[in-house]
């Protein structure tokens, strides 16, 4: 999550046969969707980062309607001075057609907010990205996501909690969250892929400008399991002061941000601040009490960070959420809802079973003729029982006097 060293970084693409970025013929035909060319645009000119375009959007309600105004209108937006003015004036529709098409052409997908595949989370931010570039796909589940961050000289305790956690949290149907940064960053994204989970990496730059470039075939992976996002043109280059911004996309993801490991100068605290801003669980893992480089989770902890020892904790600290993957057929069938993302880990006879246990105390014996009855897919009696048994071990259910459960937060 921290800032880059100071090298240049090359173009990298995600995948081996992805044709190369090079400039398009005259041929190329025109975009014919007049917002989306707008917002690409727009993300082009020069100095015009997320909140000055907001203020544009604010002002003109549309990004067409921008470039159909001139300079007189455009000064009149706070920030937007002659340098901007001129900048504005300099652009071309011409430019932002190249820049999708050369999108198309490399399998990237630009996504701007009216879109049904632009992620929901982020729309309430006060400065969403107005264009999204993205290799890879998002699903429904990746609205239960949770950043894993830190600094990117871990180290090897560091980079071992953020792999523990991060296929923990995807065997649970997590997503995983991060940013594709050296250290602890690579290993939440190697944590998730292991287990078989979903990832997500939002990096700085352009997709056609990979950073750091050895993290290619990690990205390759990311983007069959998940995706990787920015809100950068194609060939911007992760210049130290885009880390800070995307960091916001990071947190605006997720449920909450867990940072692992963190030195009081991490760019990791930047996700952290921007997740506490916009109503997120903010987590943080311990490290060696006289360690540097956990002095900011130390920090964190010390002014009400969720303490994180294993994944139980951040399970725990999430709270009662519906599950995305099954969506209610009918706006007439109530969203599932578990009571806490620990349910998330129990097996689907686990959670059939839990799911048949009112949250007010009912008699054992209805339970199981709910589920043995069940003509679909009846549960023999010795099942629920067992079941049950090991729900209330692992505290999901309770007993009560007179053969009585009932269903507990889980």
């Amino acid at each position: 999550m921290s800032e880059p060293v100071a090298e240049s970084p090359r173009e990298t693409p995600l995948t081996s046969d992805e044709p190369p970025v090079a400039e398009l013929s005259v041929a190329e035909p025109p975009v014919a969707d007049e917002e989306r060319l707008a917002r690409v645009r727009l993300s082009l000119v020069p100095g015009i980062g997320p909140l000055l375009a907001q203020a544009l959007l604010d002002r003109f309600e549309t990004a067409a309607a921008v470039f159909r105004h001139a300079a007189p209108q455009w000064r009149e937006v706070p920030g937007i001075g002659p340098k901007l003015v001129a900048a504005l004036e300099q652009s071309t529709p011409e430019t932002a057609q190249k820049e999708l098409a050369r999108c198309r052409r490399a399998n990237v997908r630009v996504l701007i907010p009216p879109d049904a595949d632009y992620p929901s989370q982020l729309l309430a931010m006060p400065d969403a990205p107005g264009v999204l570039s993205m290799r890879g796909q998002l699903t429904a589940a990746d609205e239960v996501a949770v950043a894993l961050v830190g600094s990117r000289k871990s180290t090897l305790y560091g980079q071992q909690m953020a792999e523990r956690l991060a296929r923990g949290l995807a065997a649970a149907g997590v997503t995983v969250v991060s940013g594709l940064a050296r250290g602890i960053d690579a290993a939440a994204h190697r944590g998730a892929l292991a287990a078989g989970g979903r990832t997500l990496a939002v990096v700085a730059g352009g997709l056609a400008r990979l950073y750091p470039p050895e993290h290619r075939d990690l990205a390759r992976a990311i983007v069959e399991a998940g995706a990787v996002l920015t809100e950068s043109p194609l060939d911007r280059e992760p210049t130290r002061g885009l880390f800070p911004q995307r960091n916001r996309i990071i947190s605006g993801l997720c449920l909450g941000v867990v940072i692992v490991e963190a030195t009081r100068r991490s760019g990791a605290l930047h996700t952290a601040r921007h997740a506490h801003e916009q109503n997120r669980e903010v987590m943080a893992v311990p490290g060696h009490v006289t360690d540097l480089s956990s002095e900011g989770c130390h920090d964190l902890l010390r002014d009400g960070a969720t303490l994180v020892r294993h994944v139980d904790d951040i399970l725990e600290a999430l709270g009662p959420l519906p599950l995305p993957s099954e969506r209610p057929a009918s706006a007439d069938e109530p969203a599932r809802t578990v009571l806490g993302p620990r349910e998330l880990t129990l097996s689907d006879q686990e959670r059939r079973v839990l799911e048949a246990v009112p949250q007010q105390p009912t008699p054992r014996d209805d339970v199981v003729a709910v589920l043995a009855g069940d003509v679909d897919a009846p549960v023999p009696e010795p099942q629920v029982l067992a079941t049950l048994m090991v729900l209330e071990m692992r505290r999901f259910v309770a007993t009560q006097p007179g053969g009585f459960v009932q269903r507990v937060p889980g």
